[in-house]
């Protein structure tokens, strides 16, 4: 170790951005997402065609170009706010359209303890 100013791996408390401001495992899921999307349309589109082979040569362009567009998109939606902001964001919107159950407390107004009066402590003989 060179200086004491090294970044070190496991003294990081997010993963490094990678690509445009994407992490390594943002980067598998729009890539494994692309994947899923291009490949099977890819090879239709070639089918018809009648050159299937070159359907895989379209889903790997229609990858690289999903990726680096995405890419682009989550960088301007990660653009000065905090970590992991963008998927708490999903969260709420899955929670807003009934998709998923909220995983926040996101309700608003005055908090109560649900008692009347206040609760008499056992007594306890020593």
């Amino acid at each position: 170790m060179s200086s004491r100013d090294d970044i070190l791996a496991d003294r990081l408390n997010v993963e490094p951005a990678i690509f445009k401001g994407c992490s390594s495992s943002e980067l598998g899921v729009i890539v494994g997402v692309a994947a899923l999307v291009w490949l099977p349309v890819s090879l239709l589109l070639a089918g018809l065609m009648g050159a299937v082979t070159m359907g895989f040569g379209l889903a790997g362009v229609g990858v690289v170009g999903t990726v680096i567009v995405m890419a682009s998109v989550f960088q301007r939606l990660k653009r000065g706010r905090p970590d992991g902001y963008y998927q708490q964001q999903f969260s709420i919107w899955l929670s807003d359209h009934g998709l998923r159950r909220a995983t926040f407390v996101r309700r608003s107004g005055a908090w109560d303890i649900g008692r009347t009066r206040y609760a008499t402590l056992p007594h306890r003989d020593r």
